[in-house]
């Protein structure tokens, strides 16, 4: 039997399985076959997460597991490896990678957009390349596999990454000896997407989230009639889609929103995406566990702020200081929900950071199973191929890691990484650990020297004395050369030691001193037993305190101003408000409110609930909450410039639940909102008319069942001040013979679908229809009155009308038009001249509209004016003498009315949502400070908690400037501090800020 020094190279060649294939022609020398065997022995086995099996055996041959356990016998032509005291698992998977295959750049040619597709036989919308296959553009990566490998990474999988529909990856062996045609463990690895449009077009469509979003929605409804033979021509793109779905199907997000949008996506197309995440998932862990969904994991923890400097420690902000603190939580907390999960390296600046990162992980709660499993068995299952990788069992692939000891433990080393039977050394592993202190005695001197390091840089340090020499150390292949000056240093008098050193406490070696003489030296291991116990004692100390870290607790939602626990509806007793009920009864002195089940319970004097908290309401003023008909708060995107129609957008899928404007919205009194779509194209996106229940989820905060859609007229959809001439409309007649067309289009498209014949499903046109049955209902931006003449005149064509004119600042030149056609107006109370379209606007145009029988409101479009709705009210007060309890509908019952939720909220009426706010004095004064509001029963802003909360910020600034500041002290990395600006968002907003 054979028998081999350990992790010699020498047996390379014979551990690699043929690296041609047995058919092809042997022209050149002698054709021979290996048959070899590797066994490695004594080795602490982990076939399997969980599974250890002490002193146990492996054998490998042709780059494959022959057999694993404790009783493996070596077979008589076998390469036998003593692993005594080392430890085997099986190498690491990385789920998702771009590995050698380049990711073209982004054009920067400065023209134009591009609305109209480039490519024939294609899809109709560029960034979708689902035709994309990975394999044709791969060219392996040496200089990339070497740093996997070092990071124990065994198998990738690959992907160009470009575009929405990215096409399929494949599974790559980093096998550095093998060729294509090993190391390609499978071509159509899985099927890729993401939100990002292609670097390889022009095509300005999608442009935002919400656009990115309906196009996935369209494109597989689009796939599934191709699929059925409905098409004549041919679209490789939609072929490529049908086909790759047998695959798993692989969907990029960029952070928590990302993961619900796609997990909503998977539910709407049937196609269970596996979501690579943004590693914020623990800020919605309850959201996230509710999707049920499988998840890709990166774990790049941000850096702590340098917060030296109090006046730049002051630009971060409360939710930067958190996501430091809390981030590593993230593992932990999916763990602990159940949810399935890979781990990627992707957001890593190097794979080597891999373990640094997960260590700190375990310190937050994460499991090193967990962690293996996510690394191992959970890719491989994902990918098909658990009988291939991730473990150490029979007929897998004999990629395997040999560690110095269990694989997560802070001092354990990489020694070697086999990838299909072929050896890859990490680390050379005959190196004796030789760090220590140590007396040297050479020609009747004495030394001390320490040694540190030993196995990765090794450093030296030599005294004589209290003198500290120069010094300079080697160690190489188990010898040692040390060379240091005399205690004169500029006498340039040197010794050298050489010897081979061996694991004893004592060794001997040559030493050759400053004159030339040779002699011999002496190197004895200082007895460190008693101070080794102090210092194990007080690094275990330190590890103790430094394990016991401090995560700061969640809020809803987990920003400054968030709440420890979600509002819940309260039974509530208003005792002797003034109350502004909106209805018949028009103010009530002195009069009680009773909230109870999130509805208004009564309304009258005198009133008395057990265990409801009352609240003194004397002296106050006690109102349904604002509502603001146009709103731009809370999104992450608010236009789709790429199309002239973008019906098919949903602004739901933009929706921030975290947006602080929300909060700010309820300190001003607002409790519901109109999310609309900007105004750069004549037909926008759909709403989101939404309630701001501060801390909940979208799905919590969004009225599905409420349609509405934005349209546009004016400069912006003709593209007067942006700059770009190449989309149609460009005129104002345009615009109308846009809309024309498009109404005609949906007409014949709901002819065709009501046929019974066979079509195909358009988002867009469906909404188109939806308007045309009145199911869905109109906010025009406008401000021309000959505009506004038009687009009612559009309408009374298709037989429907419009729902309301928002802006609308000449609404008061053809108010008895919009009375006659039924259409409400929406307005601003005085701006005037920010616009060419607008320089005709006076401030009696709400007054004007409202006394020609028009339902009038007043509404924001910005973030700061949202918060004083009741002040803007009460300037139709003083401009048009409109009464104070129809200037206070302006914001309350008449968007409602507007909105068509007047059923539910609105006013003070028994039975509608308990959606009020308590005032501090007349509602409609500058004085006037909103103390309570609530939603459906719920207390979302309190002036009183709103106080605590402010301290609370300041409190927990100032603890995590603390911990970031011990965290510097103790040497670990930190980021210069950067402020968080906050984007405002507006009707003509075509580019979000990242």
């Amino acid at each position: 039997m054979k028998k081999k020094l350990f992790f010699s190279g020498c047996f390379l060649l014979l551990c690699c399985f043929l690296s041609a294939q047995e058919y092809f022609p042997v022209n050149d020398g002698v054709k021979t076959t290996n048959t070899n065997y590797t066994l490695f022995k004594n080795a602490t086995l982990h076939p399997t997460p969980g599974e250890t099996v002490a002193n146990g055996n492996l054998l490998i041959k042709d780059g494959k597991i022959v057999s694993v356990g404790k009783s493996v016998n070596a077979p008589k032509n076998a390469v036998i490896i003593d692993l005594m005291g080392k430890h085997i698992y099986p190498s690491f998977i990385e789920m998702y990678s771009s590995f050698g295959v380049e990711t073209p750049s982004r054009e920067r040619n400065g023209r134009s957009p591009q609305y109209e597709p480039t490519r024939n036989g294609y899809y109709w919308n560029d960034h979708v390349r689902a035709e994309t296959n990975a394999l044709n553009d791969f060219k392996y990566d040496s200089k990339a596999a070497k740093e996997l490998l070092e990071a124990g990474f065994g198998v990738v999988n690959t992907h160009k990454a470009d575009g929405i529909a990215r096409g399929n990856g494949i599974l790559v062996a980093l096998n550095k000896d093998g060729d294509a045609s090993e190391r390609l463990l499978e071509t159509r690895s899985a099927q890729f997407f993401s939100f990002n449009k292609s670097n390889l077009s022009p095509q300005s469509y999608p442009g935002s989230i919400m656009g990115a979003t309906a196009l996935i929605r369209q494109l597989f409804e689009d796939a599934t009639w191709y699929k059925g033979g409905n098409v004549s021509t041919r679209d490789l793109a939609l072929e490529a889609l049908n086909k790759n779905m047998d695959l798993p199907q692989i969907f990029y997000g960029d952070n928590l929103y990302d993961d619900l949008r796609i997990a909503k996506l998977s539910k709407e197309v049937n196609v269970p995406f596996i979501i690579v995440g943004g590693g914020d998932e623990y800020k919605r862990i309850d959201e996230i566990k509710a999707t049920n969904a499988t998840y890709i994991i990166p774990v790049n923890f941000p850096e702590a702020y340098d917060v030296e400097d109090p006046f730049q420690a002051d630009y971060i902000s409360l939710s930067q200081m958190l996501e430091w603190n809390q981030a590593p939580t993230n593992l932990a907390k999916l763990q602990d929900n159940g949810l399935t999960f890979a781990i990627t390296t992707t957001d890593l600046k190097s794979p080597d950071k891999l373990m640094a990162m997960l260590r700190k992980a375990f310190k937050y709660g994460l499991k090193e199973e967990t962690a293996l499993r996510a690394l191992t068995t959970v890719p491989a299952k994902l990918l098909g191929k658990a009988n291939q990788i991730g473990t150490l069992t029979s007929g897998a692939w004999a990629n395997l890691l040999i560690t110095s000891g269990p694989v997560f433990d802070e001092k354990t080393f990489i020694y070697e990484n086999w990838v299909q039977g072929s050896q890859n050394v990490i680390k050379d592993a005959s190196i004796i650990d030789i760090d220590g202190s140590y007396t040297v005695n050479v020609n009747g001197k004495s030394y001390e020297m320490t040694v540190s390091k030993s196995t990765e840089k090794p450093s030296v340090v030599v005294k004589s004395g209290e003198t500290k020499l120069g010094s300079k150390i080697t160690y190489t292949d188990g010898w040692l050369n040390v060379m240091f000056t005399g205690v004169n240093s500029e006498e340039k008098e040197y010794t050298r030691l050489i010897t081979q050193v061996n694991p004893q406490a004592s060794w001997s070696g040559n030493a050759i001193l400053p004159s030339g003489k040779e002699t011999r030296f002496t190197a004895t291991k200082k007895d460190t037993a008693a101070t080794e116990d102090t210092d194990d004692k007080d690094k275990e100390d330190a590890d103790k305190e430094e394990d016991t870290v401090e995560v700061m607790p969640m809020t809803y939602p987990n920003i400054a101003y968030g709440y420890t626990e979600k509002p819940k509806a309260q039974t509530i007793l208003f005792k002797n408000a003034t109350v502004w009920t909106n209805e018949e009864a028009g103010i009530l002195k002195e009069t009680d409110v009773l909230v109870k089940n999130g509805k208004i319970a009564a309304v009258g004097k005198g009133l008395s609930a057990s265990g409801a908290q009352v609240v003194d309401a004397t002296g106050k003023h006690l109102t349904s909450g604002i509502i603001d008909e146009h709103s731009h708060i809370a999104a992450f995107d608010i236009n789709e410039s790429g199309q002239n129609s973008s019906a098919e957008v949903r602004m739901r899928d933009a929706v921030n639940p975290d947006d602080i404007d929300i909060y700010r919205d309820l300190a001003g009194g607002v409790t519901t909102i109109q999310l609309l779509h900007g105004s750069a194209n004549p037909i926008g996106g759909q709403s989101a008319v939404m309630k701001l229940k501060w801390g909940s989820s979208i799905d919590e905060m969004v009225l599905d069942d409420i349609k509405f859609i934005k349209f546009a007229l004016g400069e912006n959809v003709k593209q007067s001040n942006w700059g770009s001439f190449s989309r149609f409309p460009q005129t104002r007649m345009g615009v109308q013979q846009m809309f024309t067309d498009y109404f005609q289009r949906a007409r014949e498209y709901e002819v065709k679908k009501k046929s019974g014949k066979p079509y195909r499903k358009d988002y867009e046109m469906e909404t188109l229809v939806d308007i045309l049955n009145s199911e869905r209902f109109i906010s025009s931006h406008s401000y021309v009155q000959s505009e506004i003449n038009m687009l009612m005149k559009v309408a009374e064509d298709f037989d429907f009308r419009i729902n309301t004119f928002t802006h609308i600042l000449e609404g008061y030149k053809v108010a008895d038009k919009m009375a006659e056609h039924g259409v409400a107006g929406s307005t601003f109370s005085d701006w005037w001249a920010y616009k060419y379209e607008v320089n005709d606007a006076i401030p009696f145009n709400a007054a004007i509209m409202w006394s020609a029988g028009v339902l009038t409101g007043i509404n924001s479009d910005d973030a700061e004016m949202s918060r004083r709705l009741n002040q803007e009210a009460a300037k139709t007060m003083k401009y048009g003498g409109v009464p104070e309890e129809e200037a206070w509908k302006f914001v309350t019952l008449n968007p409602a009315k507007m909105l068509h939720i007047d059923n539910r909220t609105g006013s003070i009426k028994e039975g509608k949502d308990a959606d009020l706010v308590l005032w501090s004095t007349y509602p409609m004064s500058v004085s006037a400070v909103a103390e309570k509001t609530l939603i459906e029963g719920a207390v979302y802003f309190d002036i009183e908690k709103d106080k605590q909360l402010r301290e609370t910020v300041k409190t927990e600034k100032n603890k995590l400037t603390t911990l970031m500041l011990t965290a510097k002290n103790k040497g670990l990395k930190t980021q210069p501090a950067k402020k968080e600006e906050k984007q405002r968002l507006d009707c003509d907003t075509l580019e979000t800020l990242d």
